[in-house]
C-alpha cells in the first residue's frame, strides 16, 4: 500500500486477550501510535516517517475496526479491556519510558492506560480525541445505540463498500481524503469478517463517559510532559476539552493546529511530526516526576 510500507513490516505479538499485529520502523526511544474506531495504523502513516530516524515508532492495529485477526469471541474489549491491551502490549515489547501518541478514540484509551497503568509511560501526545463527558461524543451516539441492534454493524460495514459514505463519514474526521488502497486497509477487515463486527460491536456497546471521567481523576498524579495537539476545525471534538485537558495535566502544553478536523496526523502530518519531535527534544532530560506546577501555554487563557 502507497505510503505504508513506511511503517514497516506487519509482526504479531500473542496477549492474553488475544493476537495483535503492529508495524515498528526506526531505532532509539519508543513510541507507540494509538489510532481510533474504524481504521488502524495506517492512519499514522505520514507522521511516523519523519520521526523514524530517531526513535522508535510502533504502530499497532488494535481491536476497533480495522484489524485482522479478529480477536477471540470472549475477549474483553470493554474502556479496561483496552486500556490492558494496550498496556500488556507495553510490557510485551519490553518498552520503558514510552511515549505514548493518541488519537480519536485511542486518545481515550491513552488516558485510560495512564490512570491504571502508567508505569512505562513517559509521555504523553494527544490529539483530538474522545475526553470528559464525551466519550461518545453527540455525533458518535447513534453507532454506539445502534450496537444494539442485530445486524447494524453488518450494515454500516455495507454501507463502506459505497465511496459517498466513505467519504462522507471520513469527511467529518479529516479535511484531506486519503487514498482508496488505506480506504480498504481501513474497511476491508469490517466488510469481511463477521468476527471483526463482533469485535466493533463490543467496543462500541462499552465506551462510556463514566471511564474517561474517572480517568480524568488521575491526571493531576501524572506528574510526566503532555503535549495537547488539536486540530481547531473539529465539528466532533470541542476545543474546551483540549483547554480542560491542559488545565488538568500538571506538565501539560497545548498547541492549536489550524485547517485541521479530528485526524490533525491526516489533516497536518507535517506539522504533527515536527511538534512532537520538538516536544521529545525538549522532554527527553525531565526526570521521571517533576513539581506539580502547571507550564504556561502561549494563547489560551
Amino acid at each position: 500500500m502507497e505510503g505504508t510500507e513506511r511503517l514497516g513490516r506487519h509482526r504479531e505479538v500473542r496477549l492474553d486477550a488475544g493476537t495483535i499485529r503492529y508495524r515498528e520502523v526506526g531505532s532509539g526511544p519508543p513510541i507507540v501510535f494509538v489510532h481510533g474506531l474504524l481504521v488502524n495504523g495506517a492512519l499514522w502513516r505520514l507522521v511516523v516517517p519523519s520521526l523514524a530516524a530517531r526513535y522508535r515508532c510502533i504502530v499497532p492495529d488494535l481491536p476497533l475496526g480495522g484489524h485482522q485477526p479478529a480477536m477471540p469471541s470472549d475477549a474483553d474489549l470493554s474502556p479496561g479491556g483496552l486500556a490492558r491491551l494496550v498496556a500488556d502490549l507495553l510490557t510485551a515489547l519490553d518498552v520503558h519510558d514510552v511515549t505514548l501518541v493518541g488519537s480519536d478514540t485511542g486518545g481515550a484509551i491513552c488516558q485510560l492506560v495512564i490512570a491504571h497503568s502508567p508505569q512505562r509511560v513517559g509521555r504523553l501526545v494527544l490529539t483530538n480525541c474522545d475526553a470528559y463527558e464525551h466519550w461518545p461524543p453527540p455525533l458518535v451516539l447513534p453507532f454506539k445505540w445502534g450496537a444494539y441492534v442485530p445486524g447494524f454493524v453488518a450494515a454500516l460495514a455495507h454501507a463502506l463498500r459505497f465511496a459517498p459514505v466513505r467519504h462522507a463519514l471520513y469527511g467529518l474526521l479529516a479535511k484531506r481524503r486519503p487514498e482508496s488502497a488505506v480506504f480498504h486497509a481501513f474497511f476491508a477487515p469490517l466488510r469481511d469478517d463477521p468476527a471483526v463486527r463482533w469485535d466493533v460491536t463490543k467496543v462500541l456497546r462499552g465506551v462510556i463517559n463514566r471511564a474517561t471521567l474517572e480517568a480524568a481523576k488521575a491526571f493531576p498524579r501524572f506528574r510526566k510532559p503532555v503535549l495537547i495537539v488539536w486540530g481547531t476545525d473539529d465539528p466532533v471534538f470541542p476545543m474546551r476539552d483540549a483547554v480542560r485537558l491542559q488545565r488538568d495535566f500538571p506538565l501539560a502544553r497545548l498547541e492549536w493546529v489550524l485547517g485541521s478536523r479530528c485526524f490533525v496526523c491526516e489533516d497536518q502530518p507535517e506539522r504533527l511530526a515536527a511538534l512532537i519531535a520538538e516536544f521529545l527534544r525538549e522532554t527527553r532530560g525531565l526526570p521521571e516526576s517533576a513539581p506539580d506546577r502547571p507550564v504556561p501555554v502561549a494563547g489560551v487563557a
